[in-house]
């Protein structure tokens, strides 16, 4: 008799292109399951709008699943114990899931797994499904396994499947009733947040590298822009509703087909940068899991810590530091889930030099908030946008110049401060500094209708003198030179003769 193919559904909530679902379809009899673990949505860094985004996803792959005379078991609990009482009621059995590079709970939990695995000789089956290599000590190459694994075929949807006996004894949570779990420390509603489930991504795609991707590379930078002509994917290869293989090759294809039409071109050249840039930094993370918690250059350790300044963490937070495009773009992230790059790097960027926070509670609070929180990008992309790799070019967004360069026509501002939408223009970025005469005018007073900001400017100008100082010293450029070493991108020329990479130079980028 077949053993027991045990799939554990994570963040890969899909049925096309997932290998341990293929491969357990065609060795016997296949039980799906998701476990809904209590203690990880008690982690400092889960919110509602990533379980509801979860919940809609899972309601997808059940329906997908049922086409393949599958069910998904939603088991809530601890996974241990669910594979305890799978123990008991099948005796050995395979467990099969795919890698994960996430946070410092889910790296605790797989070890707790295949400690258990050991322990009852239960074969864990780990296939990839990112460019992730674990056990890497050198970056070089990292690029062409990349390519490789991208370039390989895709699985199919297992037609040939069929269910394990006995599996509604794992079945806790039937799908229609997983969005009214009321998971998660933060609460915080998100009323315009994305929808999940494949449907849902696969749409997105769709629209994506059929119309709104042709201005994508022009839109990256301004919010309301990248919104409308921004592909959006993040939470669902988040999720992994969708696979990233299957974006790459679509991708692919796409490119052949714009290449007379240099719009196109250019556009889906940046997304593919993008792609790479995804894997590139959640390797980082999977080489170095403790920059989740604590600052990755050791020059650097005990920066702003000492004063939390908590006034000014709960205004950012709340979205008013009397900073119109800071404010604007944590009120969008509040209510929407989402926000374009360049404006989270400059939310990163203002917190730390233009508020003097340390990065750590400002990076739960944005990983809180962005549906498509993952954390192997999230926590590498927080060090490097507030100064504490040690190794990267300071980047220290000015949010005024930012405002002139992305909000031009400040509808943005407009739209989440409308307290500063009667202003003229020129003054909506800078309302500190409307002139007297135009206050009465425009039934405008700064400090009563919109806050006065902290002097952000000099609070910059001294925590960038601080970092450039400490990162001087012989000691901070050895250990700098160790972090490239293991972190950075590097490549090997055509001639064969190897080609570092330097600090501030991400190759990935140049796609």
């Amino acid at each position: 008799m077949s053993r027991v193919q045990v799939v554990w559904f994570k963040r890969d909530l899909r049925v096309h292109d997932h290998a341990p679902l293929f491969h357990a379809a065609a060795v016997g009899p296949v039980l799906p399951v998701f476990a809904i673990e209590p203690e990880q949505w008690q982690t400092p860094d889960s919110a509602l709008r990533h379980w509801q985004f979860a919940a809609e996803s899972l309601c997808d792959l059940s329906q997908a699943l049922a086409t393949l005379h599958l069910p998904l078991c939603c088991w809530q609990g601890d996974v241990v114990t669910l594979l305890e009482a799978l123990k008991a009621r099948y005796g050995d059995f395979a467990l099969r899931s795919h890698q994960e590079t996430g946070n410092d709970w889910s790296f605790s939990r797989d070890q707790r797994v295949a400690a258990w695995c050991r322990q009852h000789g239960i074969s864990w089956h780990q296939p990839r499904q990112h460019g992730i290599v674990r056990g890497l000590q050198k970056r070089h190459r990292w690029e062409a396994q990349w390519e490789a694994l991208m370039a390989a075929p895709r699985y199919p949807a297992p037609q040939n499947a069929r269910a394990a006996n006995g599996w509604e004894a794992f079945h806790h949570v039937p799908s229609e009733q997983l969005a009214t779990l009321a998971l998660g420390v933060d609460q915080t509603p998100c009323p315009e947040r994305q929808l999940g489930g494949r449907r849902e991504g696969h749409a997105l795609w769709q629209s994506f590298i059929t119309r709104r991707g042709r201005r994508y590379r022009g839109s990256l930078s301004k919010p309301l822009l990248a919104w409308e002509f921004g592909s959006r994917l993040s939470p669902h290869l988040a999720w992994g509703t969708l696979s990233m293989r299957e974006i790459a090759q679509s991708l692919r294809r796409q490119r052949q087909k714009h290449t007379d039409n240099a719009q196109w071109a250019a556009s889906l050249r940046a997304f593919t940068s993008r792609l790479y840039w995804h894997c590139h930094f959640m390797q980082k993370l999977e080489s170095a899991p403790s920059m989740e918690h604590h600052t990755l250059h050791p020059a650097l350790r005990g920066l702003r810590e000492r004063d939390p300044k908590a006034p000014r963490l709960i205004a950012w937070q709340r979205g008013h530091t009397g900073v119109p495009l800071v404010d604007a773009c944590m009120r969008s992230l509040i209510a929407t889930g989402w926000l374009n790059f360049r404006m989270r790097a400059m939310l990163i960027s203002f917190a730390t030099f233009g508020l003097g926070l340390h990065w750590r509670e400002p990076a739960l609070h944005l990983a809180r908030l962005f549906t498509d929180y993952e954390p192997g990008i999230h926590y590498p992309q927080v060090q490097m946008q507030s100064g504490a790799t040690g190794t990267n070019a300071l980047r220290v967004y000015n949010p005024i110049k930012q405002a002139a360069d992305n909000d031009p026509d400040g509808a943005f501002v407009a739209r989440w401060v409308p307290e500063l939408a009667r202003l003229p223009l020129e003054w909506r970025s800078m309302p500190w500094a409307l002139p007297a005469s135009l206050r009465q005018r425009f039934d405008f007073s700064p400090g009563k209708d919109y806050p006065l900001p902290h002097d952000f400017d000099a609070e910059a100008r001294y925590w960038k003198s601080q970092l450039y100082q400490l990162r001087r010293s012989p000691q901070a450029r050895e250990a700098s030179q160790k972090l490239v070493s293991a972190l950075a991108s590097q490549r090997r020329p055509k001639t064969g003769k190897r080609q570092k990479t330097p600090p501030n130079q991400l190759s990935l980028f140049d796609k």
